[in-house]
């Protein structure tokens, strides 16, 4: 009895250790925060890059759009230590941004220069735009090169039955627009939003013209009362001066 216990104690212990082995390896891979965005919009997200050898450093991180839904706006931020290039190419069918006919999109971006040493991690923010709406998912297929000439491909797409591939591609969910905001607007959002800020402007400058004219007013009663105080002080110094000369005062005036 006492082996039969030591050995499911031993089976126990063992399976937890795989378990905590097991489950940061299957995170240590390139994801996207967050994790869902809006169809339709902008959005920006941080690429997470782990580095997961114990000995080299992450010195080179591809990110490969998707072709099939190409983003008319992708612009990178700018990382301390890192070089970033954004490579393009022409559609094969232009695509709309504001009204103006896009002929060629962002395929590739490319970060070197930096360094993610062992046991730690780097986050490469972009912002991208306007999300397709007819899908609901879109992938960042990311490519990590080590200084020892290792490279990590996490290039894998989700599967149907939901169990994670080995090497996973970053995936961002898309769901409905709530608003159809964030550069999606439609003409009537963008004729009120123009409307609106034509109110303000006018608002604005209705209050500058009543501060104005309350500056002005302000300005000629202060002249007013000046005027007013010098001659009070005009006729007292008048009368002081006719007294004096009615008493025979030789300093005073004629």
């Amino acid at each position: 009895m006492k082996r039969t216990r030591m050995a499911a104690c031993s089976a126990i212990g063992a399976a937890a250790v795989l378990l905590t082995v097991a489950t940061p390896a299957a995170q240590a891979h390139v994801t996207v925060d967050p994790s869902e965005a809006e169809q339709g919009g902008y959005a920006v997200l941080n690429l997470r890059v782990p580095n997961e050898s114990d000995t080299a450093s992450t010195t080179r991180l591809e990110i490969h759009l998707d072709p099939e839904h190409p983003l008319a706006s992708v612009r990178p931020q700018p990382v301390p230590g890192w070089d970033v290039e954004v490579q393009t190419a022409e559609l094969d069918e232009p695509i709309e941004l504001h009204g103006s006919q896009v002929t060629e999109a962002p395929t590739t971006i490319i970060w070197t220069g930096g360094e993610i040493e062992p046991g730690m991690f780097q986050q490469f923010p972009i912002s991208v735009g306007p999300l397709p709406e007819d899908v609901d998912q879109l992938l960042f297929k990311a490519v990590q090169t080590y200084d020892d000439g290792e490279v990590a491909r996490w290039i894998e797409e989700p599967t149907d039955d939901g169990v994670e591939p080995e090497n996973p591609a970053p995936v961002l969910a898309l769901t409905p627009s709530e608003g159809g905001h964030h550069g999606a607007e439609s003409g009537a959002d963008t004729g009120a939003d123009a409307e609106s800020a034509d109110e303000a402007a006018h608002d604005a400058e209705q209050a500058a013209d009543e501060a104005t004219t309350d500056t002005t007013a302000r300005v000629l009663a202060g002249v007013g009362i000046a005027v007013g105080i010098a001659g009070v002080a005009f006729g007292v110094l008048a009368g002081r001066r006719r007294n004096a000369a009615e008493d025979g005062d030789p300093t005073a005036a004629s």
